[in-house]
């Protein structure tokens, strides 16, 4: 066993019980035997490397744990408005009631959850979701997206409209939750209609697809028919996405030819 990466197993003569002796108590032993600063040194780093490792053993547990708890969150919300396009109609969970469901869970195992946002002028937005242990592990998601200019929003409420939709789903994947329609089902479609909007984690994984093309989202929907990316068919997702790389091809293409 390497001691540069293990912590020491001795055994116990009376017992032949394993016993672990820490880098810390390595540490303590060299300092009462005058240990130099070379081996000090070492014995330090080795053990920021093991707490680091007791850190991040204690996160998964935690996150497993949590997960068996989490049950899964109630769409709360419902989108239902007529445009010049037809009928928009598809529900979803909001923020708060993700918060509401996971953030008590969470807490019992001392887990807890914050964001980082990035919204420079004429760049897309971006959203990082960190998931934090009480003893320092963390890991992060990171999600971006364009400015939501669907319907009347002004410049400040697009920014917040898509912050609250990258907070919302950088948060599901960070934990990897499932949504479901609420209990009294009104308004809801089921999976096996073509029709049904696609799920949010594939709308969001569309759209960061299309601002890596350069292509743009509002003349994607109006092309096909809907209000917003948000309303995307689950039928019509692999088309439109297909159309997306294509376009990606063909702009690198062009660029190619241009600069040869």
């Amino acid at each position: 066993m390497s001691q540069s990466n293990q912590a020491v197993i001795t055994m116990k003569p009376e017992t032949d019980a394993p016993v672990v002796v820490t880098p810390m108590q390595m540490l303590d032993r060299a300092l009462e035997r005058g240990a130099d600063m070379a081996t000090l040194t070492k014995l330090m780093d080795l053990q920021e490397r093991w707490e680091a490792n007791q850190a991040r053993k204690a996160f998964d547990e935690a996150m497993s744990s949590a997960k068996a708890e989490i049950p899964v969150i109630l769409k709360n919300r419902e989108v239902d408005f007529t445009s010049t396009k037809g009928r928009t109609n598809y529900r979803h969970e909001d923020l708060a009631e993700i918060a509401r469901t996971v953030n008590p869970i969470l807490g019992r195992h001392g887990l807890s959850y914050r964001f980082r946002t990035s919204s420079n002028i004429n760049e897309p937005i971006a959203v990082t979701c960190i998931v934090s242990h009480r003893l320092g592990y963390f890991e992060e998601n990171t999600l971006v997206g364009p400015r939501d200019d669907s319907g009347n929003k002004n410049s400040l409420q697009q920014v917040g409209s898509t912050l609250t939709y990258l907070q919302r789903m950088t948060l599901k994947a960070a934990l990897g939750l499932a949504a479901a329609a609420d209990d009294d089902g009104r308004g809801a479609s089921q999976k096996t209609d073509p029709a049904y909007v696609a799920s949010d984690e594939d709308i969001a994984l569309l759209r960061e697809k299309i601002v890596a093309a350069g292509a743009n989202e509002k003349a994607i929907c109006e092309r096909i028919g809907i209000a917003n990316l948000d309303c995307l068919p689950a039928a019509k997702l692999d088309s439109v996405t297909a159309g997306v790389l294509e376009y990606a091809r063909r702009r690198a293409a062009r660029q190619e030819a241009t600069n040869g």
